[in-house]
């Protein structure tokens, strides 16, 4: 059988939320351990719209900041993006409601 991932959420204050919709934030950090080339690559795997190139180009705002927002929109798609992402090794924020 499969293993199961527990996916860090960061929850919101508001309890009047109900935490189904709206835009939850896909967040990858930078680590020691993964090159420029698996980032991008990685990211234009999974991420809608992504391209090498723009993978790239997300790999060094994570480089350079710490960390990027690669996607939002509902959390269904959130946590299957997160999912995917943290299987291939990036390093991934919280999965948080913003």
């Amino acid at each position: 059988m499969g293993s199961s991932i527990e996916l860090p959420v960061s929850r919101p204050s508001d309890s009047s939320e109900t935490g189904i919709g709206g835009a939850w934030r896909v967040i990858v950090r930078n680590d020691d351990h993964n090159t420029f080339d698996h980032v991008a690559v990685t990211l234009a795997r999974y991420i809608p719209g992504v391209d090498v190139s723009g993978g790239y180009a997300l790999a060094d705002r994570i480089h350079t900041t710490g960390q990027a927002l690669v996607w939002s929109g509902h959390r269904e798609t959130a946590e299957l993006y997160w999912e995917q992402l943290h299987e291939a090794g990036l390093t991934m924020a919280p999965l948080e409601q913003g």
